[in-house]
């Protein structure tokens, strides 16, 4: 086990022959462009919470600020950290994964909200599975880093596999699928960014296959056997169903994608105006400021207004690409890819549900949902992408 988890640091000094070849930056810490692009999009969130908040006593729109300014000082002080520095840390990284995931099992500090687990409360309350993606993509990186782009071995691709797999599991006991889910995505891309063998990846996505479609088909034995819900809890069930077939369960997760469909198509080309989203204001539309705040968004700024959103999301992600192929070592390069995998993969969940296109999850909207952890992880990404920025500074 102590061999598995040696880390073999693949950050290499910057060839001083190559430097010599760039101009010097004008601005040290600033990357304009990508600067630009976060600044945009940390703003229209804003402006589409404090319209979805408005109307919604259970939510403050003073707290999501709150968490845009713990955000910008952390990232602030992320990227003034040297991210070369982090690459040695995979059993560190391992620990602290598996601790702040099952903390919402300890007695006393753990909070049960809409049937999960997936909650502490230390004088406030967080949700732990949202810090540990920065954990999950700092060990993703450090893990495949150390095979230098290069993983040919099966081994050696089964021990990187289990590793990366742990944070899934322990999210799963809460459980909180969606998460589980982004973390896989992260682990994907590092497998995939870190040379592993395009074979094994293959047989990796096979296996999944099979074992998801093995908990279908032996779910409903388990719970008639056991009398209860063993594999898949029933909302689970329910949300598979509705994406399947919409009309199903008109009035609970089937009515929450008819009202999502209602406020995006009665936005049109341009909207109805701020504060005009009559399906969330009137509380047709459920969880607005989190899941569906898309919704709102398409509402109040209607196709034109959602065009604007994915322009500011490509603008975000072409940037951070830019990063990583400039990037000097490999474990920088896994961090930048890793993060924007996460992204990519939440913008197409979250707005793929609200148009019927994939099934509803927790998933949050970058920059645009509602929470002041999400916002505040969302930041701590950014500085570490702007950390490799400044740190393989020409």
């Amino acid at each position: 086990m102590a061999q598995m988890m040696n880390e073999i640091s693949s950050v290499r000094p910057q060839d001083p022959t190559v430097a010599k070849t760039f101009k010097p930056r004008r601005f040290k810490y600033i990357n304009p462009l990508f600067i630009f692009f976060m600044l945009a999009l940390v703003s229209y969130g804003l402006l589409v919470q404090f319209s979805a908040t408005a109307s919604d006593p259970d939510y403050s729109f003073s707290r999501q600020l709150m968490g845009v300014a713990v955000g910008v000082v952390l990232f602030v002080a992320i990227t003034r950290l040297d991210y070369h520095a982090l690459s040695g840390y995979t059993t560190v990284f391992l620990i602290i994964n598996v601790v702040l995931l099952l903390s919402p099992h300890i007695p006393g500090i753990g909070v049960e909200v809409n049937g999960g687990q997936s909650w502490i409360n230390i004088g406030m309350q967080i949700q732990p599975g949202e810090f540990a993606k920065v954990t999950v993509v700092l060990l993703a990186a450090s893990v495949m880093a150390r095979y230098g782009g290069r993983l040919n071995d099966l081994r050696e691709f089964i021990k990187a596999l289990l590793i990366l797999a742990v944070p899934f599991v322990c999210v799963m006991t809460q459980p909180d699928l969606g998460t589980g889910l982004v973390y896989l995505m992260i682990a994907g891309f590092a497998l995939i960014i870190g040379g592993a063998n395009w074979r094994f990846i293959v047989g990796t996505i096979g296996v999944l296959v099979v074992l998801v479609a093995a908990i279908l088909l032996i779910d409903p034995v388990l719970d008639q056997l056991f009398g209860h819900d063993v594999l898949l809890k029933d909302y689970q069930k329910s949300r598979l169903t509705v994406f399947l077939d919409p009309t199903h369960d008109t009035s609970g997760d089937g009515y929450n994608l008819q009202q999502a469909k209602i406020a995006i198509g009665s936005g049109g080309l341009f909207g109805k105006g701020f504060m005009q989203a009559t399906q969330s204001s009137l509380g047709f539309l459920p969880e607005a400021p989190t899941d569906f705040v898309f919704c709102v968004l398409a509402e109040e700024f209607g196709f034109f207004g959602a065009l604007v959103l994915i322009a500011l999301y490509i603008g975000l992600i072409v940037c951070s690409v830019n990063v990583a192929r400039n990037s000097g070592d490999l474990f920088g390069t896994i961090i930048v890819i890793c993060v924007v995998g996460m992204w990519l993969f939440q913008i197409l969940e979250n707005i793929g549900m609200t148009c019927g296109l994939m099934p509803i999850t927790g998933i949050p909207l970058p920059f645009i949902s509602y929470g002041s952890s999400f916002m505040i992880v969302n930041f701590m990404m950014l500085g570490l992408i702007n950390s490799v920025w400044v740190h393989n500074g020409r």
